[in-house]
């Protein structure tokens, strides 16, 4: 297994958290993509991958035409992303993606998660060399050859192909500008996609002790539980 792969498997079953806030960062996703590509998910390519994000994590049906619907209004904020980085303890390096309709209320209460935590807010910028920007889609493998997969892929921006044989998955990772045209192949092709994704996959990780991954861990579990923060990347083993 790929290096990207192991990372997004330690990391899976925290993504989320609790359903509530999953469907709202979802609903926020739903919006900026209407807002920016129109509610027809036949001719908004990002749209068709978040309702199919959607659906993987058992939002129901009406949730997500509702959050169509309220996004089509001209009176619905527009949410913009804004991303934060900065340091927790024992020099790990957090980086925050957001979705906000108010950039003082969000940096506010990132920086405040921060100071509970004895940790630093940085610069816009400052930890571009920590990690790579990766897309990431997940379908199911059926019958699929994955080394014939793989070598179909390369022209498409196709990197790195792992099969999850636990969920009877195959995930696949490109740069960030190759979400498009990957995204062009699986539906050209006719496979669903199950969930699509942009990670921030850190070059290095910090093997941390116990004591000290209960520092870390209280301040991403405190960013997380802001209802504009969308994932926290990190630099923690």
């Amino acid at each position: 297994m790929g290096r990207a792969f192991e990372f997004r498997k330690a990391r899976k079953l925290k993504r989320w958290g609790q359903m509530s806030k999953t469907f709202t960062k979802i609903g926020k996703e739903i919006s900026k993509a209407v807002k920016d590509g129109g509610p027809s998910p036949d001719s908004n390519a990002r749209l068709r991958v978040i309702i199919q994000n959607a659906k993987a994590a058992n939002m129901p049906k009406d949730n997500i035409e509702r959050a169509i619907k309220k996004a089509s209004d001209k009176d619905t904020s527009d949410y913009k992303e804004m991303v934060y980085e900065g340091y927790g303890q024992h020099g790990i390096a957090i980086v925050i993606e957001t979705l906000t309709d108010n950039t003082t209320r969000t940096v506010a209460n990132v920086r405040a998660c921060f100071n509970k935590c004895d940790g630093t807010l940085g610069t816009s910028g400052s930890l571009d060399f920590a990690f790579e920007r990766k897309c990431m889609f997940r379908i199911d493998a059926g019958d699929i050859d994955v080394e014939e997969f793989e070598f179909e892929l390369i022209d498409y921006g196709g990197e790195e192909v792992d099969k999850d044989d636990e969920e009877n998955e195959i995930i696949i990772y490109g740069p960030f500008e190759s979400f498009g045209s990957i995204q062009g192949f699986l539906e050209e092709k006719g496979i669903e996609i199950k969930s699509a994704e942009l990670e921030r996959v850190p070059h290095e990780t910090k093997q941390l002790t116990p004591e000290q991954e209960a520092d870390v861990q209280k301040l991403i579990d405190k960013l997380e539980d802001d209802d504009d923060v969308q994932q926290v990347f990190h630099t923690m083993a």
